[in-house]
C-alpha cells in the first residue's frame, strides 16, 4: 500500500498521538533546562517557526491541525503486529481517523499545531510536522514508549482491504521495516528520536523518515518523505534547531 505524502500534523504526530491512547506510566528522562511553563494552545501556536527564523529561501505554513485534510476513501491498514498499529496510523492518518482516532483525553495533548516547510533550493524536501503540548511528565513517557518500538517493529507486516469502490479487489499484503537513525540531541532539547519506516513492497521503495525531539513539555516532530532512488532524507537540521529554540525561549519566558 503506497506512503502518501504526509499533511501538516501527520505522521510522527499521528504516531504519538496513537502512543497517547494506549501508553502506561512510565519513567521519563529529566528535563535538561530546568523547568518550564505550560503553554497555552495560543502561545504554543505562536513558538511555532516563521520564514524569518531560517532565513532566505524557506516558507513555513503553519496550519490547524486537520486543515486540509482530504483522506483517501480508504480502509485501515492493520498491522500483524498490534504494536506496530500506531506506526501505520502515522503513515496513514486520513483512514485511520476514519478507523479508530486516537483519545485526545487526559492522557493526550492539550494543545496542537501543524506546519510545513518547504525550501526554493530543494523543491521536493519539504518537511512537514507539528507541534504537540502536554501535561507536565506526559511527553517524557510518551518519548519513552516511542523509543520500545524498535524491537518488536523491526520488521512487520500488515493488510488493506480492498477500496469500497471496487470490493472485487483482493486486499493486500505489505511489508514494512523499522530502522532507528542516529539522531544528535541539538543544544535546547531534552531528548531526540530519530526513524525511518520503509514500505518494501512493490517496485518502488517508499519511505518515510521522522525526528521526534522534546522540549520540555512539548513534543515537536518534523518527517520528510521518499520515493524509490530518493530516499526519505534527514529533517533540515536548521528547521529542527530554530523549532527547538523557540519552544524552549516560550517556555521559559516569563
Amino acid at each position: 500500500m503506497p506512503l502518501r505524502p504526509p499533511r501538516p500534523l501527520a505522521p510522527a504526530a499521528v504516531l504519538v498521538l496513537a502512543l497517547a491512547a494506549g501508553c502506561t506510566t512510565v519513567g521519563g528522562s529529566a528535563d535538561r533546562a530546568g523547568p518550564t511553563h505550560e503553554l497555552s494552545a495560543g502561545e504554543l501556536r505562536a513558538a511555532a517557526v516563521a520564514d524569518a527564523d531560517l532565513g532566505p529561501g524557506y516558507t513555513v505554513t503553519v496550519m490547524t491541525p486537520g486543515h486540509g485534510e482530504t483522506g483517501s476513501g480508504g480502509a485501515r491498514e492493520v498491522s500483524d503486529v498490534p504494536a506496530c498499529q500506531p506506526l501505520l496510523d502515522a503513515v496513514t492518518p486520513a483512514a485511520a481517523a476514519a478507523g479508530a482516532s486516537p483519545s485526545r483525553g487526559p492522557e493526550g495533548p492539550y494543545a496542537e499545531t501543524g506546519l510545513s516547510v518547504a525550501r526554493a533550493a530543494d523543491p521536493e524536501g519539504g518537511v512537514y510536522g507539528g507541534l504537540l503540548g502536554y501535561r507536565p511528565g506526559r511527553a517524557a513517557r510518551l518519548q519513552s514508549e516511542l523509543e520500545k518500538l524498535f524491537g518488536p517493529c523491526a520488521s512487520f507486516s500488515s493488510t488493506a482491504p480492498p477500496p469500497p469502490s471496487d470490493r472485487s479487489r483482493k486486499a493486500v499484503r505489505t511489508r514494512h521495516r523499522l530502522i532507528r537513525d542516529d539522531t544528535p540531541t541539538p543544544g535546547g532539547v531534552d531528548a531526540a528520536t530519530g526513524f525511518t519506516l520503509t514500505n518494501e513492497s512493490g517496485s518502488v521503495v517508499l519511505s518515510q523518515r521522522a525526528v521526534v525531539v522534546r522540549v520540555g513539555q512539548v513534543l515537536a516532530v518534523f518527517t520528510t518523505v521518499g520515493v524509490g532512488a530518493r530516499p526519505a532524507a534527514a529533517p533540515d537540521e536548521r528547521i529542527v534547531r530554530q523549532q527547538a529554540a523557540k519552544l524552549r525561549a516560550a517556555q521559559t519566558a516569563r
